[in-house]
């Protein structure tokens, strides 16, 4: 009756890996820089669990005995996307990044979207999501034209107001894109909903991704081939196309997920729950919003405690993310960083270091091992480092 619960702090980097520089990230360190920015980040219960033992932050606490297992990851893959990061974790590297349109995406793709929609599209250049639709919503709502869209991360991202269509139809019409943008490996169809005025414009909560799916086994599909319940929360089942996650909780922000969590915690008999905390990088990473960003990692240290009571023997809670995203850096993409790393388990008496991980495929070996299922591909577990200490 084990359970895994594993936490991915979206965009939550903790250094420059030694290849940023091919990235354009050299120096990026979310978490410092976001709490030099701000003065000093307090995070009294992640510092308890080792956070400040593997991570420079202003306001950070060495602890002694820290409560969890601590460690740091590189990435493996190549590129600094979602979708790298959780297949990643779940066991598949990827060894080519997904393309990126910084001039825009290609006519063609326009040109499909157009004959199978029946919609010429507005924009289709890089742009920030709200900015695009204060500067298109006007002619959008007159016209009918959805506004479409990319940024730096490997995206078709389609804007629609709800008076203009329904979220059925928006959702029809990502469908639809997906198939098109399949033999061009984007990453994401993204739908963004949006309501409100000129000038007054708001993206909605109704936000739905549709990604191209993994193109080899994972761990989740391992998992359900040995009857291993699996629940994702927030966009799990978006980044896996569904694949291998069989019951999924959407949540509108890290406040939601992590009720949901904590529900998870108090009802999941057995099994892993994975869950995304997506606000780091959507709300105010991506908007370069220090502030947010350190005010969001205030509220998950708060709930953290609630957390870790609610965890009973045998469970694991593993903390960690996916990809940097600077609040601080130039430009508004993703940064490409070290994660942190931090295995709590009910009976840990005094947590040991688990090192720098060369692989973030370690996550998914570590959790196949906890489960007692087959694993043959990528990674190298250390449960036995959790049963030792």
């Amino acid at each position: 009756m084990r359970r895994v619960f594993l936490v991915i702090m979206d965009g939550v980097g903790i250094g420059a890996l030694p290849d940023a520089a091919a990235y354009g990230d050299e120096g990026a360190n979310s978490l410092l820089h976001c709490s030099e920015k701000v003065g000093g980040l307090p995070l009294p219960c992640l510092d308890r669990l080792g956070l400040g033992r593997i991570a420079e932050r202003k306001g950070s606490v060495r602890e002694p005995s820290p409560a969890a297992h601590f460690g740091v990851m590189q990435e493996a893959s190549r590129g600094k996307d979602t979708l790298t990061g959780h297949w990643e974790m779940m066991g598949l590297i990827v060894s080519e990044p997904f393309p990126t349109f910084p001039q825009g995406l290609p006519q063609t793709i326009l040109d499909a979207f157009e004959e199978r929609t029946g919609w010429a599209p507005l924009g289709g250049h890089p742009a920030s999501g709200t900015e695009i639709i204060e500067a298109l919503g006007r002619e959008h709502l007159a016209s009918g034209r959805p506004i479409v869209y990319t940024s730096a991360d490997s995206v078709f991202q389609i804007a629609a107001h709800l008076d203009r269509f329904t979220l059925e139809a928006l959702y029809r019409m990502c469908e639809g894109a997906r198939e098109i943008v399949d033999p061009y490996r984007i990453a994401r169809v993204i739908a963004r909903p949006f309501t409100g005025m000129p000038g007054r414009f708001h993206r909605t909560a109704d936000r739905k991704d549709f990604a191209l799916p993994p193109p080899a086994q994972t761990l989740l599909d391992v998992l359900g081939d040995h009857d291993i319940p699996v629940l994702g929360i927030g966009k799990i089942r978006n980044i896996f196309a569904g694949r291998g996650i069989p019951r999924s909780l959407p949540a509108a922000g890290n406040l939601q997920g992590i009720r949901w969590l904590e529900e998870a915690l108090d009802q999941h008999s057995e099994g892993l729950v994975f869950i995304n905390l997506n606000d780091f990088d959507t709300e105010y990473g991506h908007r370069r919003n220090a502030q947010g960003y350190a005010e969001a990692l205030r509220a998950l240290d708060d709930a953290l405690p609630h957390l870790l009571d609610g965890m009973r023997k045998g469970d694991i809670l593993m903390l960690t993310a996916d990809h940097g995203c600077d609040p601080t850096h130039r430009g508004t993409d993703h940064t490409r960083e070290f994660v942190p790393l931090l295995v709590h388990t009910k009976d840990c008496r005094e947590g040991s270091p688990l090192g720098v991980r060369t692989s973030f495929a370690d996550v998914a070996a570590t959790v196949a091992e906890a489960f007692s299922v087959p694993w043959e591909s990528s990674g190298e577990s250390f449960f036995r480092c959790l049963q030792t200490a």
